[in-house]
């Protein structure tokens, strides 16, 4: 007897969609770094992603110890 294919049946696929949640500031940067440094950052971030073992949850820690880290690198290389 033939099969007769509906909604749900076989190999339908779910679609997963990751989320971050945002991050939330005390109060609103007046000059927000150049896109060049939120490059950085947010590789930076990913790094340490990479290092925890891609364990997810530490979104806003990474990006705000990446932040750091790379401001700190900029502002030693400008005022040197």
């Amino acid at each position: 007897m033939a099969r007769v294919k509906t909604p749900g049946n076989g190999n339908a696929r779910k679609k997963q969609v990751a989320t971050l949640a945002a991050v939330n500031s005390p109060e609103p940067q007046k000059n927000p770094p150049p896109t060049d440094l939120e490059v950085e950052i947010r590789r930076r971030a990913y790094e340490l992603y990479e290092q925890r073992g891609y364990t997810p949850g530490h979104e806003n820690e990474d990006w705000l110890v990446a932040e750091q880290e790379v401001l700190s690198r900029h502002d030693h290389q400008q005022s040197a």
